[in-house]
């Protein structure tokens, strides 16, 4: 008797290395208060809640204060990576630990520690819509706003067709093994990515753009926290 396949699972990523330079605050800004929550508490609140997925990797600074204090329990295996002189590098040191438990067939969805308001259903999405896909791929939002290229001093040379054009966020979904292998050509390529579906783009894969809500922001400058409540706040009152 032939032995049944081994049934594909999803696992998430969430590189939390970095410093947040742009928020204004010697306290890196995953670990700024949301409400009564730190952002990256929110943010792996939404990932333990999500149904589809079999564990989660953090990846933080060696000797990272802050971390251990907060004591976060999930609902899904928690496991730890280091982080990386750059998010390409958190990324890929997450992908060698998860090796351990995951099999590189496996998908990943890697996500933005400073992304507390991704929907859930949003999450689903993704997973649904590239289950099946031979590369992955990611959510995004097609720009809506008119779009200008300038020169050195700011002048505009011209009005840039937004036809086509996409705002990237996170999650990006990818194969572990597949992913992994981008990013080490594209470290060893010395190409400096700035999200995992660039380095899938450098290794000649082409992933797939999947709309999501325009809430799902990134905090990167203060007044962001403020936004980020807010939409934490609606997101709550439609789930009554």
């Amino acid at each position: 008797m032939n032995k049944s396949k081994t049934a594909v699972r999803y696992w998430a990523i969430v590189p939390a290395a970095g410093g947040g330079k742009r928020m204004e605050s010697n306290t890196p800004k995953q670990y700024l208060k949301l409400h009564d929550k730190t952002i990256i508490e929110h943010t792996l609140m939404k990932l333990s809640a999500q149904p589809e997925l079999s564990g989660i990797m953090v990846a933080v600074s060696k000797g990272d204060q802050y971390w251990p204090a907060l004591n976060f329990k999930s609902s899904l295996p928690l496991y730890m990576a280091d982080g990386g002189e750059e998010r390409c590098h958190s990324v890929l040191n997450a992908l060698y630990e998860l090796e351990t438990v995951a099999a590189k067939d496996d998908w990943v969805l890697v996500h933005d520690a400073a992304r507390p308001c991704v929907r859930n259903e949003d999450i689903s999405k993704l997973i649904n819509t590239l289950a099946e896909h031979p590369v992955g791929g990611l959510l995004g939002l097609p720009v809506s706003d008119t779009v200008k290229r300038t020169d050195a001093e700011n002048i505009i040379e011209k009005t840039v067709s937004r036809k086509g054009l996409w705002r990237a966020v996170t999650p990006q979904m990818f194969r572990i093994g597949a992913l992994k292998s981008a990013l080490e050509k594209a470290i060893a390529d010395d190409y400096l990515v700035t999200d995992d579906a660039s380095a899938m783009e450098h290794s000649r894969q082409m992933p797939v753009m999947v709309e999501g809500h325009s809430d799902n922001i990134k905090i990167t400058h203060p007044a962001d926290l403020k936004m980020a409540e807010f939409y934490l706040q609606l997101q709550a009152s439609e789930s009554f």
